[in-house]
């Protein structure tokens, strides 16, 4: 039996600054599109039930959804909040493979432990 990739997409909105940068210095918000791959064989038919995985990626992404993302991270650029959360999904996603972070229109960062 082979192994499959389910991946899925949600979405949060915040705001950040990035200290010292000359234009991000200021407050400013995007809306960030999570993207969440996981990679495993099939178990009674699936590999995860798909709302079993999207709770999951809710549960941890309801900590940076309308905040301030300086108050989680000291520098909360793309790559540092795509590495704060490829880390707390981790922890609860052992078949995690990637995760790739959209910040607005395209500009995006990924984690993918298929690459590292």
């Amino acid at each position: 039996m082979e192994k499959m990739r389910l991946g899925i997409i949600e979405s949060i909105d915040t705001a950040h600054y990035l200290p010292g940068h000359e234009t991000c210095g200021i407050v400013h918000g995007h809306t960030y599109r999570v993207e969440v791959v996981i990679e495993g064989k099939k178990n009674d038919g699936m590999v995860m039930d798909f709302a079993d995985l999207k709770k999951i990626v809710k549960d941890i992404l309801k900590d940076y959804d309308h905040t301030l993302l300086n108050n989680i991270l000291s520098y909360p650029s793309s790559e540092n909040l795509c590495e704060n959360i490829y880390s707390k999904l981790s922890e609860k996603l052992k078949m995690l493979v990637k995760v790739r972070i959209w910040e607005g229109e395209g500009k995006w960062c990924e984690i993918d432990s298929t690459t590292s």
